[in-house]
């Protein structure tokens, strides 16, 4: 795996110290086995979806949490399914059935709104959701009225 070097970014920047970290991240799980496969998607100006294929996981075998911007997925089989699929014999298996855990990196003030599991996909609705002091709002000019000091007459 090839490291990137980030020292000119401190030297130049302030405050990017996380974003750094979040690259050097991403560049540690791309070279996961990408399963299950998954699909990010934007649905609007503020609002995205994680589409999860996990065939053959029930809704109780599946867990979502969001930590400090980390949302992680887990899904854990059953253990009375591995009983079941040990008395069978198949001639191919390409279903794949096994425990797995993918983690998604959250930006700033990005919720995650809703989860459904549906035709063997898990659907992970997010928005992005600022503070109202982070919103832009419109500041009021004033005219060229003096403005009177407190305890100062007004010059005439």
């Amino acid at each position: 795996m090839r490291t990137i070097d980030f020292t000119p970014l401190y030297r130049s920047a302030v405050g990017f110290d996380r974003l750094a970290g979040m690259l050097e991240s991403a560049a540690r799980t791309s070279q996961e086995n990408g399963w299950p496969p998954y699909n990010i998607e934007t649905t609007g100006e503020n609002a995205y979806r994680i589409e999860i294929a996990v065939a053959g996981f029930k809704p109780d075998e599946l867990s979502l949490e969001v930590k400090e911007n980390l949302l992680t997925v887990v899904g854990k089989k059953a253990a009375n399914d591995d009983a079941t699929a040990a008395q069978k014999t198949y001639l191919h298996r390409g279903l794949a059935k096994r425990d797995f855990e993918r983690r998604f990196q959250l930006a700033d003030y990005v919720v995650v709104t809703d989860a459904n599991l549906d035709n063997g996909l898990l659907s992970i609705s997010l928005k992005r959701e600022l503070p109202e002091a982070l919103k832009p709002r419109r500041i009021e000019i004033g005219t060229g009225a003096a403005r009177l000091i407190e305890g100062e007459a007004a010059a005439a």
